[in-house]
């Protein structure tokens, strides 16, 4: 009896150890990606994550079978990579002081990501809903505020603990380095989409720094952070696209921080007709790195146009990243029978399907040579 147990728990056990999802690693060319163990090349490809609008602290406690069968249909779909977007404030009690349910209940999704075979883009620092974010967190100073962050990432990092289910630790949502001084607390953009506010400033004085400088320095203080716990997990940031108009808006230039990174991730929404600036735009993000686009949605040009983009990316990007918000096609196309579909269900819907045809092509997609600077 107790010999049967012992190799039963050792089969559950050798079962367990089978099912785990294979490391990430950036190929030997520094162009790509590889699974760690067989060398084969891998291309993530998948959904920026939510559901109906709600971003994942506001149901992962209360609805995780929400969260299950949102991660078992992005797989249906046939994403390999999902990004979670981890809000500062539900992580951080105090400057010094993580959050050990919100830390827990990372854990648990990290699990169900294994389960699900989905890898994660663990996305930190976010500040999305102004009412969620704490007080104290907005009046510390430059020194402060990276010292909680910091604080922030060497948690995340200690609870995943190399766990091969994580691809990569975004330290931030498309964070802008300041051209010049702001006020005390002015650490975000001001400019809501909806009820969130998607993009942070880095720090509030330049000090006599260049901006990439200072980008510079942001992100080897959070990487230190980060390596104290995981040396192998991938880093990146999500950045803001170049534009005709501005350029490197950010300041976060990419010849400046790609050195920094261990892959580069830029998000692009091309807009109706300018496909080819759309293009251009991420052939600036060629530096020596491997790139994926961890943002597009066919926000403001049609699904025909997105396609467009997604397949003339793929000698540049290796990597594809849009958008699930926890409704499946059969519900979109049931509101549309019933006349009950609004304009941005619509878009949700024609994404869906231009995933659906875009993923194949993905999945099989070679990277050309290097494109020659712009």
């Amino acid at each position: 009896m107790l010999r049967t147990i012992f190799f039963s728990a050792l089969l559950l056990a050798s079962a367990a150890v089978a099912a785990e999802l294979p490391r990430v690693a950036v190929a030997a060319d520094g162009r790509g990606f590889v699974l760690a163990d067989s060398r084969q090349p891998f291309h993530p490809l998948g959904f920026n994550y939510g559901n109906r609008g709600r971003l994942i602290e506001d149901f992962w406690t209360n609805d995780w079978a929400a969260v299950a069968r949102d991660f078992r249909e992005m797989k249906k779909l046939g994403a390999n990579v999902t990004r979670v977007h981890l809000q500062f404030g539900k992580f951080m009690d105090s400057p010094a002081k993580p959050n050990a349910t919100a830390l827990a209940q990372l854990g648990k999704l990290v699990a169900l990501a294994n389960e699900a075979g989905i890898y994660l883009d663990l996305t930190g620092l976010a500040s999305y809903r102004p009412a969620d974010v704490p007080a104290w967190y907005d009046a510390l100073d430059d020194a402060g505020r990276w010292s909680t962050q910091a604080a922030f990432w060497e948690a995340i990092a200690k609870q995943c603990a190399t766990n091969p289910a994580v691809f990569c630790f975004d330290l931030m949502n498309e964070p802008i380095s300041p051209a010049g001084p702001r006020k005390p607390g002015e650490w975000r953009s001001g400019k809501l989409l909806g009820e969130y506010d998607f993009v942070q400033y880095i720090a509030l004085a330049s000090a006599g720094r260049k901006r990439e400088e200072i980008a510079q320095q942001w992100i080897r203080a959070l990487t230190r952070a980060i390596r104290k716990h995981d040396n192998r997990t991938l880093i990146t940031a999500g950045l803001l696209p170049w534009v005709p108009k501005w350029g490197h808006l950010s300041g976060f230039i990419p010849e400046a921080v790609a050195p920094e990174l261990d892959f580069v991730s830029v998000h692009i929404y091309p807009e109706k007709g300018k496909v080819p600036e759309a293009l251009d735009g991420l052939k600036r993000f060629c530096v020596g790195k491997p790139v994926v686009i961890e943002e597009t949605f066919n926000l403001a040009c049609g699904p025909e146009e997105e396609l467009q983009f997604l397949r003339a990316s793929r000698p540049m990007a290796c990597g594809w990243l849009g958008h699930y918000d926890g409704i499946t096609a059969e519900e979109y196309d049931a509101l549309k029978a019933a006349g009950k579909l609004t304009i941005p269900q619509a878009l949700w819907r024609a994404w869906l399907d231009v995933f659906r045809q875009f993923a194949p092509e993905a999945a099989a997609s070679a990277l050309a040579p290097p494109p020659p600077p712009p």
